[in-house]
């Protein structure tokens, strides 16, 4: 089943890759800059949360005096943290919102989350580009360990993934899923250390916190961002058993329900 649907993608990697640049042409066509949009947008948040939280609120984390640090900390969640919502947050409405497209036209419907996952890689790709050449200008790149990052990269966009497919798959079924996640999203957000250290939680909370499997990813995004160091690959062997464990999830549901979301949507 996998190599069938591997093979698939392949074999519209065209009509994917037509898609993906059909979207992102047209989300800037009737803009003045067009897609300097891109680059503008994603810089402007950047400059934000430093100016604001370093500058302004001079806020700092527990432990360090360097005055952008808890900027870094903020961006390195952040904005991997809009990536994993974002591809959860799409696939999930991703058959219904190209209902018509799957009734009229004959093609893998597993190329549609495809697209959203290249979508959301490449906003991802320019924001963050942004974000590591900001590091380099003011002198906090952490070096060689950022040969860390595509690894915790594939471990959380697979977990965005597979929860993304699957609900995306029962969301056809069930209409009320789709409003259900966006508010467990925002409890998520919440519940991971991004916007606060993970060091001011009372220790009665820890156990329960430590169950959520993006602690450990965006820990690890911290460490090589903020601190220069390699994340601790152990603490991520739940994180990428329960990405596997989705992913399998996704498979499965997509081979039972692929037939019958075409009478449903």
């Amino acid at each position: 089943m996998v190599n069938t649907q591997i093979k698939a993608i392949w074999s519209y990697r065209g009509f994917i890759w037509g898609s993906v640049q059909r979207e992102f042409q047209s989300r800037y066509r009737n803009s003045l800059l067009g897609s300097f949009w891109a680059i503008l947008t994603p810089l402007a948040t950047i400059l934000i949360y430093t100016l604001i939280f370093s500058r302004l609120m001079q806020v700092r984390l527990p432990g360090m005096n360097d005055t952008l640090a808890y900027s870094i900390y903020l961006c390195a969640g952040i904005l991997t943290w809009g990536l994993f919502a974002e591809i959860i947050g799409r696939c999930q409405t991703v058959f219904l919102e190209n209902a018509n497209m799957i009734k009229k036209l004959t093609f893998p419907r597993i190329c549609l989350p495809v697209i959203v996952v290249l979508n959301a890689g490449l906003n991802f790709l320019i924001i963050f580009g942004l974000f590591l050449s900001f590091l380099v200008l003011v002198g906090k790149f952490p070096g060689w360990v950022i040969v860390a990052l595509p690894p915790v990269l594939i471990i959380q966009i697979a977990l965005a993934i597979g929860l993304g497919v699957s609900l995306g798959i029962i969301n056809v079924f069930f209409r009320d899923v789709g409003q259900f996640i966006a508010i467990v999203l925002q409890f998520w957000f919440w519940f991971t250390p991004i916007v606060y250290p993970a060091s001011v939680l009372p220790e009665s909370i820890l156990p329960w916190y430590r169950l959520n499997p993006m602690v450990s990813v965006v820990s690890a995004y911290q460490s090589i961002l903020l601190y220069g160091q390699w994340p601790q690959w152990s603490t991520l062997v739940p994180a990428t058993l329960i990405a596997i464990s989705v992913c399998l999830l996704a498979i499965a549901l997509y081979r039972r329900r692929a037939g019958e979301m075409v009478d449903e949507i």
